[in-house]
């Protein structure tokens, strides 16, 4: 191998990181895709039914999510996401399967039969596959789970700080063309082959990213493709850290090869400060993503599988992918012009994006105009948030060692998840009881109403999160010793 020019086998990891993240948001739209045109009709869901299956995968989420990053810094990057993705592909097929358990217990034997059910033979079916979903779901969070521990984890061993928060972003990139992937091609697949196939076929791109990942991935030190002038760069960090903590850089090394109990994360400031983050911020970006297909339903009668809605939801994760790169490249910007330390530069950042979710506040009044304003909106409050989220990510890679950055993403994603979970939940009871008593809030009545209640909490949770983030680490200083 030529060694006078560096290689650039980290963007190649990278681009593996992307894929694997396209192919969990498109795992995870089957459903948000699919429920209201297909299985609603089918097993008697309300808002409620869906409301919990979503709010109960956050949860489990958010419980595994707590072990998942321990698991990956115990099992390794590259194992770890092996599980990692093998698990979560499993539960996005067992989806399949569903309707075939839902017939078994309640004793029918065909679509029709499901469908044309009534009384309590229709309150027992939606009971029914309301838990199978769930159980499907539960296996998928399980793997998803060590999926951001995973990538995070391999985003610090492949790129120093400065470019940590761009590659992050362009990773996280993924969630978004995932996103804008699956309404072009989910409701097609159920329409032409049953919602069943939608999530065979979707779940199997999973097992084939795992035969990539076997043959590309070791660690820097240990892979051939990447030469020693990539490996300098990847490592550049080290010595700037040993000035800051007056440690050595061999001192670092040994610290990031230790294992840590696991309570010992819970000691810092900063795991609560990311925690938090991803407390208020999560369930808002998870919230669009499961809700905006029934939403345009709901207020406007679009389906899934029209063009207008395939149109709206593509535009919507069009804004998001193209304005969300852009927010992982503003901190470096700041590090350039300005020499500022990645903290600093990460929490400048994230305050500008905490503003742009500000946005969702009009989408409601401007809706009665046309769909398309409400869905611009949001794309840009969902690109805020990707944005906000790949820096917060990196936040973790600036202030502590390699060794336990996996266990304080996972710490992170649970209380992610917990966030989430609320959200979820509140939101389908409150669609429901506002269509059902015709609530009243500011103009609007009905579920109109109820969506534009969690529109307020979402516009807010930002700035929020922030400001207790900064009240909890003022000032930039990396954890050495755990």
């Amino acid at each position: 191998m030529n060694t006078s020019k560096m290689t650039n086998f980290r963007w190649v990891i990278c681009a593996m990181l992307f894929a694997a993240l396209t192919v969990n948001y498109l795992d995870r739209q089957v459903l948000s895709l699919t429920w209201d045109e297909f299985i609603k009709p089918e097993f008697h869901w309300n808002e409620n039914n869906y409301g919990t299956i979503t709010a109960y995968f956050s949860l489990a989420y958010s419980v595994f999510m707590l072990f998942a990053g321990k698991f990956i810094d115990w099992m390794g990057s590259k194992k770890g996401y092996l599980w990692s993705i093998g698990v979560w592909s499993t539960g996005a097929v067992l989806h399949a399967f569903c309707g075939i358990i839902t017939e078994h217990v309640v004793g029918l034997h065909t679509h029709t039969e499901l469908l044309n059910a009534t009384g309590d033979l229709a309150i027992m079916i939606s009971t029914v596959s309301m838990f199978a979903f769930l159980g499907a779901r539960i296996v998928l969070a399980l793997g998803e789970s060590a999926s951001f521990p995973a990538a995070i984890k391999v985003t610090a061993e492949y790129f120093p700080k400065k470019d940590r928060a761009y590659s992050t972003a362009l990773f996280n990139s993924g969630a978004s063309i995932g996103a804008l992937a699956a309404p072009l091609t989910i409701p097609l697949l159920a329409k032409a082959f049953g919602w069943e196939m939608a999530f065979v076929v979707i779940g199997a791109l999973g097992y084939l990213w795992m035969g990539f990942w076997v043959f590309l991935y070791k660690k820097p030190k240990e892979n051939s493709y990447v030469n020693a002038a990539e490996l300098a760069y990847i490592e550049q960090d080290k010595e700037a850290d040993a000035k800051i903590t007056n440690v050595k850089v061999e001192k670092i090394e040994e610290e990031e090869e230790e294992k840590v109990p696991f309570w010992k994360c819970f000691k810092h400031r900063q795991t609560w400060a990311f925690a938090f983050g991803k407390f208020m911020t999560d369930g808002v970006w998870w919230f669009f993503l499961f809700w905006t297909p029934s939403y345009l339903f709901t207020e406007f009668g679009i389906k899934t599988t029209d063009g207008l809605g395939m149109a709206l939801i593509f535009t919507l994760y069009a804004i998001v992918t193209v304005l969300s790169i852009f927010g992982g490249k503003l901190p470096t910007i700041f590090i350039n012009k300005t020499g500022q330390n990645p903290y600093i530069a990460r929490m400048r950042a994230m305050l500008i994006f905490a503003f742009f979710p500000l946005a969702v506040l009009f989408a409601q009044p401007l809706g009665v105009y046309s769909p398309w304003i409400p869905v611009v909106l949001i794309g840009i409050a969902c690109a805020a948030h990707q944005a906000w989220s790949a820096n917060l990510f990196s936040t973790i890679g600036d202030m502590f060692p390699k060794n336990v950055i996996a266990s304080i993403t996972g710490i992170g994603g649970m209380a992610g998840g917990l966030g989430s979970f609320f959200i979820q939940k509140s939101a389908g009871e409150i669609f429901v009881y506002s269509g059902a008593t015709q609530l009243h809030f500011l103009g609007f009545v009905g579920k109109p109403a109820g969506y534009f209640i969690v529109f307020c909490f979402c516009a807010v949770a930002y700035l929020i999160g922030w400001i207790v983030m900064k009240s909890l680490v003022p000032k930039y200083k990396p954890i050495v010793e755990m």
